[in-house]
């Protein structure tokens, strides 16, 4: 029985890459060249799957690739998936959830602390030059502990930033959730309030969800007016999930506190982008996975996805609406 083909779209670690060679027959782009669409439909055209990173999986692609059963996102979000081509083409799409729950918990933990302490705006100061002794007044924070965090979106990763919050700084967790998440209120003392309740009373607001048509733009100039003039809002799940021209007027006319941001609307940020020049503003470039060991269970995880897939067993983390 002859192996699958694959593509192998992106870099992925060489252990990975050994796996994928065991068990498929891998075509691999030149990582030294720079990827055009021409050359990915030349690959494309007898492969029986993909493993990627944010490649446009839609009908101009997929017209093109005539043996193609699925495609592998090393991902938990899967928003460059055109769901409705891929159930017309028969395809099944996987990503990779809870692999990344903790490491992403780390960082959303790092931008609320690094948010209302100023961490960030201290450590430019100091290596400026510009510590005197004495008054430090102009860097006085907001303190975590025993303060209160809203979280828009109690999934997994909402789960593992209230148990951090929560046990960790005695913080009160509000939050709002498609639905209740039992789990939440039991082990983390979670209450369950509508979503302008949790934007009026919360410290830190936190946004965890997934991009779709429903959550596009969920948080705009009416979210933001509604949030305390002394809190910080915190984003580290899909940049289109806020309106970012909304955002920037809030922090321009001071309506809220700050934000610590790993995730925009447009990626890379374009270097003209305000948020950048705002000392009140923590800005990560979408490193919210990024460690070695999560970055290497990703990549697995989605090279075992795509051979289960590919040989007909199935896999648990089929994307729900190509199940």
């Amino acid at each position: 029985m002859s192996k699958p083909k694959i593509f192998i779209a992106n870099p992925i670690p060489g252990f990975v890459e050994d796996y994928l060679r065991e068990n498929c027959e891998v075509v691999i782009w030149d990582f030294s060249k720079p990827k055009k669409f021409d050359g990915i439909l030349e690959i494309i055209k007898d492969v029986d799957g993909i493993i990627q990173v944010g490649m446009k999986i839609d009908e101009n692609l997929l017209s093109h690739a005539k043996k193609l059963k699925a495609v592998s996102n090393i991902s938990v979000g899967y928003n460059n998936f055109d769901v409705e081509a891929m159930k017309k083409y028969n395809i099944i799409g996987t990503h990779t959830p809870g692999v990344l729950d903790e490491t992403v918990a780390d960082t959303i933990m790092g931008l609320i602390i690094n948010t209302g302490r100023r961490l960030c705006e201290a450590d430019r100061d100091t290596k400026n030059g510009n510590w005197q002794k004495g008054d430090v007044s102009k860097f006085l924070g907001k303190d975590i502990h025993q303060s209160t965090l809203g979280i828009i979106g109690m999934g997994r990763i909402g789960e593992c930033v209230a148990k951090r919050a929560n046990l960790g700084f005695d913080m009160d967790i509000l939050y709002y959730n498609r639905k209740r998440n039992k789990l939440a209120e039991e082990k983390y003392n979670a209450k369950y309030l509508s979503m302008d309740e949790v934007l009026q009373k919360s410290d830190f607001v936190m946004v965890m969800t997934p991009l779709s048509d429903e959550t596009y733009h969920l948080m705009g100039e009416r979210e933001f007016n509604l949030m305390k003039k002394d809190a910080f809002f915190i984003n580290a799940s899909r940049g289109p999930v806020v309106d970012e021209l909304a955002l920037i007027k809030a922090l321009e006319e001071g309506r809220i506190a700050g934000a610590g941001l790993d995730v925009f609307e447009k990626e890379p940020i374009d270097k003209n982008n305000p948020l950048l020049r705002m000392d009140n503003v923590v800005t990560l470039p979408h490193i919210g996975s990024a460690t070695e060991k999560t970055r290497d269970d990703m990549a697995m995880l989605a090279a075992k996805a795509l051979v289960e897939v590919l040989e007909g067993r199935g896999s648990d983390v089929i994307i729900p609406e190509l199940r």
